[in-house]
């Protein structure tokens, strides 16, 4: 007994046809091609993926708003920011000054959207600054081990316990008028250390993975193992740290104008506090110093908003109740309720038992196995 093979030919198209079968019976292999590749719009809404719960919109849509200030200062202010008017000596806000006027007759409006500047350069330059060294040295510091490790971290310590203010004032006091870009570089230079703790820690919980494992095992090199394998991981603790940095660069400007370590040249929000305080603006003319105050209020909320936002996207705890906080209100529930309103479902019906109802169906009378008197097995029989 013979038995018949078929020959498997490949069609024009890519199918396998086995001969011997009806045309029928083709045989179509799936194609193995490569995954679809994510695009470049894709790869960057993933980046961008902390920023989309509704805290992180509103504080970046607040910071934007003063980062467009910054930038069209000179068409936006309706006058100079040194420009007097001496008519008009510490007026209270009317149309001609919208926010009032100096001792001098300066409008207060365009000095605050002229200090915007030095607010904006200084915070985001003194937090790309720290963040750079704490990059630098908190993944290295958390990658590698021994001797190098240990000296890393103890530097960390060191910058940790360095006093910024005394150290800034000292600094700054070098300089007849420093510039912004020093007093960026002294913020950042100071301001690094806690960044660089937090990304060593999370970075000695990465070094063991398994990915990690097989790049080392491949013979990947060091600066690739950390540009292409970690930093993508270390995305949220990155932008929750250069936030915070900002906060702090934002700060400590405000506060080193405040006390006149900063030279009056250097016009923001401090520097107007500063001579709001100098010239017994406290408490009656309001209109000089509560703008500036507010100002400086409303950017520090909106730089934490971004933060919680950041929080919410890294800790699963905090993002699963803000989901549910989120669902809750759109079903009209209060989230501050001590007790969660519960939705009454009807049970379903139980099928009748054949017994009960085949004694209830009974004809031979009213009564029923609950009134058949049973005998009593108790009794003693003679």
């Amino acid at each position: 007994m013979t038995v018949p093979t078929t020959a498997a030919t490949t069609a024009p198209d890519g199918s396998a046809v086995v001969s011997g079968m009806p045309e029928t019976a083709t045989l179509r292999t799936p194609s193995t091609g490569a995954p679809p590749r994510k695009t470049f719009w894709s790869q960057l809404a993933q980046a961008f993926a902390m920023f989309r719960n509704p805290k992180s919109i509103a504080g970046l849509i607040i910071l934007g708003v003063f980062v467009l200030i910054a930038i069209l200062a000179p068409w936006i202010a309706p006058y100079g920011p040194t420009q007097k008017d001496r008519t008009a000596l510490r007026q209270p806000p009317s149309w001609e000054h919208w926010l009032g006027t100096t001792h001098m007759g300066e409008d207060v409006l365009s000095q605050i959207i002229y200090g915007t500047r030095g607010v904006i350069v200084v915070g985001f330059l003194a937090a790309f600054i720290a963040t750079i060294i704490a990059i630098t040295i908190g993944v290295i510091a958390g990658y590698v081990r021994g001797w190098k490790s240990e000296s890393l971290s103890a530097l960390t310590n060191v910058f940790l316990v360095i006093p910024g203010i005394p150290l800034i004032i000292i600094i700054a006091s070098q300089f007849e008028n420093p510039p912004l870009i020093v007093i960026a570089a002294v913020l950042g230079i100071t301001g690094w250390a806690w960044g660089a703790r937090v990304l060593r820690a999370q970075t000695m919980s990465l070094r063991n993975r398994d990915f990690i494992q097989a790049a080392r095992a491949n013979g990947e090199p060091l600066r690739r193992i950390i540009t292409v394998e970690m930093l993508p991981n270390l995305m949220a603790l990155i932008a929750s740290s250069f936030v915070g940095t900002v906060t702090a660069a934002i700060l400590g400007l405000t506060t080193l104008a405040f006390i006149g370590v900063i030279p009056v040249s250097n016009l923001n929000w401090g520097t107007i506090l500063f001579w709001a305080q100098q010239n017994g603006a406290f408490p009656r003319l309001w209109w000089w110093y509560v703008p500036a105050g507010l100002c400086i209020a409303i950017i520090g909320v909106a730089l934490s908003l971004i933060n919680f936002g950041i929080d919410e996207y890294v800790n699963p705890r905090l993002r699963s109740a803000g989901e549910r906080a989120r669902a809750m209100k759109q079903k009209g529930l209060n989230v501050n309720d001590a007790v969660t309103a519960v939705r009454s479902v009807p049970l379903p019906k139980k099928a009748p038992d054949p017994v009960t109802s085949a004694t209830s169906s009974d004809p031979s009378g009213p009564g029923d196995a609950s009134t058949t008197p049973t005998p009593n097995t108790n009794q003693n029989t003679k």
